[in-house]
């Protein structure tokens, strides 16, 4: 058991034995979840001439793998504004602290048209007043097919730009969702969540006021065991200089 301090000085205490990952790994096979019409991973040894990077093949003493994946679209993945501004930024840079206080809560996707949304008000009512620094979506019904579906041209549901308004509003560095995007899939390129949520007015110049520490995490999964309410999230990425980082996000209980 250990105490975490956040930046308010509040102090928590969480099991370290007990972690509740909520993330999908990537594989190279047809479990893994695809979105944005690409197709899955590879992940193959290398080879030179007749060496194989592959124990069991028996020409080398290591597995040596080379690894060809999309972090958008293969799976759990953690994005800073980056993914939409004309200039460069690095999840990697933005985000510089990995455990915050989070709310698990589970929605409906409401329908409009031939869409299903997320509202404000789903929101609002599901947060109950609560300000923590990170909001987990889990939306319903959590068929287990979310950790291997095949999402391209399936219309996923998404966050309304009000939604997205209200989260930024309250405060709220960290959005996570078991979804492949907070948007619509074909919207036009209008990004109006992503943009709403990192507060970004324009993409080619940035404002003073955007939100540079603040992250969405996509392609999440959060198992039925795991009930609506308050947790510590530790927020794991690779040190990928670039927009996004697969990423590993892992839930503990507060004693």
């Amino acid at each position: 058991m250990i105490t975490i301090i956040n930046h308010q000085n509040n102090e928590f205490k969480i099991d370290l034995s007990k972690p509740l990952d909520i993330s999908i790994p990537l594989t190279n096979t047809d479990e893994n979840p695809i979105a944005w019409y690409i197709e899955k991973p590879e992940i193959e040894p290398v080879r030179f001439g007749d060496w194989v990077g592959k124990v069991s093949e028996g020409s080398s003493s290591t597995n040596f793998n080379n690894i060809f994946f999309n972090p958008h679209g293969h799976g759990t993945h953690t994005e800073c504004l980056g993914h939409i501004t004309r200039d460069f930024y690095s999840i990697n840079q933005c985000l510089k602290q990995f455990f915050f206080t989070a709310e698990v809560i589970s929605v409906v996707p409401e329908a409009q048209g031939e869409d299903f949304v997320i509202t404000k008000s789903q929101i609002e009512n599901a947060l109950e007043g609560k300000s923590p620094e990170a909001i987990i979506i889990r939306t319903l019904p959590n068929l287990d097919e979310k950790r291997s579906k095949k999402y391209s041209n399936t219309n996923w549901a998404y966050l309304l730009e009000e939604a997205a308004t209200y989260i930024r509003e309250s405060e709220i560095q960290h959005l996570l969702i078991d979804l492949p995007s907070v948007d619509k899939e074909h919207d036009e390129g209008k990004l109006l969540a992503h943009k709403a949520f990192w507060n970004v007015k324009d993409v080619n110049t940035l404002n003073s006021d955007a939100r540079l520490n603040c992250t969405i995490t996509e392609l999440i999964f959060v198992s039925d065991a795991i009930l609506d309410g308050s947790y510590m999230l530790n927020l794991q990425i690779a040190s990928f200089e670039n927009d996004a980082s697969p990423s590993k996000p892992v839930l503990y209980k507060i004693l």
